[in-house]
């Protein structure tokens, strides 16, 4: 066993096929099945079974699978503390649901990386599922992930069998935001009955554990009022509250600056009382990096500045 051929059996469980994990490491297909098959060998076990759908990971594959990614992710760490070549490229990658103090925050951190070196950034806006696969998956190093504290067993029970780690970030109760214009912008005393009337817009592809998407939204229409907006873009959610004047939407805080921006108010509802977590994840055992720890200073620092009711 080496480290090569650690490094192809986790782009072969990324892609789930011999062919196009070949592709993505520029080699031929025969040399890369030999490959997985010494390793299988040399440690005695079988990792991928071949189906006619493309490589399926044993439960013994998907351990072992978390171990090489753990070793990988640390000869990366260490290489990188001695490579002396100051103009290598700046690497960050996250995915995060759809909340605006986040997006601001992200904002902020990318006006200050240093705009004279490369720099490579994936940031993925998604629901807690896709975010917590894109880490598992997908290679991504940091995650966000919402959902309300009646889950929370649910999910540190699926942090723990992906193997991640969690910090929690924010708890809040959501509020009510809408264009300066709506009807119900000058009301003080909110109740969630004042709604009824307006069209709500909800994000399209939220994730309640054990709930199919027709179930979600079955839900979502049987609370509250009976006119919904689903979107799935957060620019578009913006353009609506702004556009449609009696439209609102529930949402964790607001940056004052983006309030202003497209000229919006946010109003606490007491009866709306559900708290949700913001939860930041991460594989066991991953060593945050530099512009990780930038991102995440940056992200306490627009936090600090939030109006958060629990």
């Amino acid at each position: 066993m080496n480290l090569l051929h650690l490094r192809y059996a986790v782009e072969v469980a990324r892609c789930r096929s011999i062919s196009k994990a070949a592709e993505n490491l520029s080699m031929g297909q025969p040399n890369l099945s030999r490959s997985i098959k010494e390793l299988e060998d040399s440690i005695g076990i079988t990792i991928f079974n071949r189906t006619t759908k493309g490589m399926a990971i044993t439960a013994q594959g998907e351990e072992f699978i978390q171990y090489a990614r753990e070793i990988i992710s640390r000869v990366d760490y260490v290489e990188s503390l001695y490579r002396k070549d100051d103009s290598r490229k700046q690497v960050f990658s996250i995915s995060v649901p759809r909340a605006s103090y986040i997006s601001h925050a992200f904002v902020e951190f990318s006006a200050k990386l240093n705009q004279n070196k490369m720099i490579g950034v994936w940031y993925k806006e998604t629901n807690s599922l896709l975010a917590m696969s894109s880490i598992t998956d997908e290679d991504y190093n940091l995650g966000i992930i919402r959902y309300c504290e009646d889950y929370d067993s649910y999910f540190k029970g699926s942090l723990r069998e992906k193997g991640l780690d969690s910090k929690e970030l924010l708890d809040f109760t959501s509020i009510a935001v809408m264009s300066d214009d709506h009807p119900l912008a000058g009301r003080q005393d909110l109740g969630m009955s004042d709604f009824e009337p307006y069209p709500e817009v909800v994000q399209g592809d939220p994730y309640i554990p054990s709930l199919p998407v027709p179930e979600i939204r079955k839900a979502a229409f049987d609370e509250g009022g009976d006119k919904h907006l689903f979107i799935f873009d957060r620019g578009s959610q913006f353009d609506l509250l702004c556009g449609l004047k009696n439209s609102y939407m529930w949402v964790s805080p607001i940056p004052e600056v983006m309030l202003k921006r497209y000229h919006l108010v946010q109003k606490w509802v007491p009866d709306n009382d559900k708290v949700y977590k913001d939860v930041l994840i991460y594989r066991k055992g991953y060593r945050f990096t530099d512009l990780d720890k930038l991102f995440l200073d940056t992200l306490m620092e627009v936090k600090q500045n939030l109006q958060v009711i629990i």
